[in-house]
């Protein structure tokens, strides 16, 4: 399970996610903003199984 996410996708992610799942606890959401949990994982990981899926990849080329 090599990484496929970059840098700025991983923090856009992390902050969505992240986001999402406040604004649920907060009450400002209904239940379904616990979907963010998606996004705060695959930032933390550095993987997600759609870009795999898809043959996407944001990391930066390895030498």
């Amino acid at each position: 399970m090599a990484g496929n996410v970059g840098g700025m996708d991983k923090v856009v992610r992390i902050i969505a996610g992240a986001g999402l799942i406040g604004a649920t606890v907060a009450g400002l959401l209904p239940m379904w903003g616990y979907i963010g949990i998606v996004p705060l994982a695959t930032g933390l990981m550095g993987w997600c199984p759609a870009y795999t899926l898809l043959g996407m990849n944001t990391c930066p080329m390895k030498k």
